[in-house]
């Protein structure tokens, strides 16, 4: 399989990427639209003329955003929360173009799990997108080229998804195992849908934005954050060469969202504006897609798993 690439490289900027596209009566949601890597999403889209509602918890926080571009809107989505899910769908009307499943925890250093007993970042990560998306599936349906993205990470290179015990309920819990096996899930998730929903003209591709400095991070101690050249002996915080700004980080989540150069693609997983080569996973691995994130069969499981709790 030959992979797909395009003309920028890891410092463009989601403006970059999208410079001389238009996006007008186009209809986006970037969950997570508020804060990080979110916001310059939601500022790409709207800035090549696309109307994006922002879905978050607090939509208070996204006032400012709204405010800066015209024809965008906050709509509260809380995706840990099934219950939330289901009323953001229910209220949704019309075709939707793009969904950019941003939103995301990382590190809870204890285990918590939702109301359906998800672990909670898998809960979040995961299950509560692949709800919006079904829910939102008959909307996807009305676009002429509709798109799915979901925001994982390279973390997914650690471990792969545990059909097992997904949930922590028997092996000891473990934030970063926690973490990369949501990570590893969301790939699934975007494989799933390419799977699934093709024939329905329905795209879905899943990235990896990099390091950057958002609040993603709050829950990183001090010595992960040391180890990774983020935090000087002082305690503050500074930026590795290898870090991006958050404007270049939402660049390929936008590039996956709307550029005409990932028209037909689908069921793929890219890094720094570039598809990415299939791996195998573990510790060592600097970078790529591990074989278990793009598993077809891994894929149908998780699926198969997870759509009675949604529905």
């Amino acid at each position: 399989m030959t992979l797909t690439t395009t003309p920028f490289g890891k410092r463009a900027t989601a403006a970059e990427v999208l410079d001389g596209v238009h996006l007008s009566g186009r209809r986006m949601i970037v969950t997570g639209g508020s804060s990080g890597l979110g916001v310059e999403t939601v500022r790409a889209l709207a800035g090549a003329g696309a109307r994006v509602t922002v879905a978050t918890r607090d939509p208070a926080a996204a006032e400012p955003l709204v405010k800066e571009l015209p024809g965008t809107e906050a709509v509260a989505l809380d995706l840990g929360d099934l219950a939330s899910v289901r009323s953001f769908c229910d209220a949704w009307s019309g075709p939707l173009d793009g969904l950019v499943a941003n939103a995301g925890v990382m590190m809870l250093p204890t285990r918590q799990v939702n109301a359906q007993g998800w672990e909670m970042q898998l809960a979040t990560n995961y299950l509560g997108h692949f709800a919006l998306a079904v829910g939102l599936e008959d909307a996807l349906r009305q676009a002429e080229k509709p798109r799915v993205v979901v925001v994982s990470s390279g973390a997914q290179l650690r471990a792969g998804f545990d059909f097992d015990d997904p949930q922590f309920e028997r092996r000891p819990y473990d934030p970063f195992v926690a973490y990369a096996q949501s990570k590893t899930a969301d790939v699934l998730l975007a494989v799933g849908i390419s799977r699934r929903w093709a024939e329905h003209g329905i795209t879905a591709n899943a990235c990896a934005p990099g390091w950057i400095h958002t609040n993603l991070a709050r829950h990183l101690d001090r010595e992960t954050l040391q180890a990774l050249g983020a935090l000087d002996a002082d305690g503050n915080l500074v930026t590795p060469d290898y870090f991006k700004n958050p404007a270049q980080g939402a660049a390929t989540s936008v590039l996956l969202a709307a550029s005409p150069l990932l028209d037909g693609v689908s069921g793929r997983y890219f890094e720094d504006n570039q598809e990415s080569e299939v791996v195998d996973g573990g510790p060592d691995v600097p970078a790529g897609v591990a074989k278990w994130s793009v598993d077809p069969g891994a894929a149908d499981r998780l699926w198969d798993h997870a759509l009675p709790v949604v529905r």
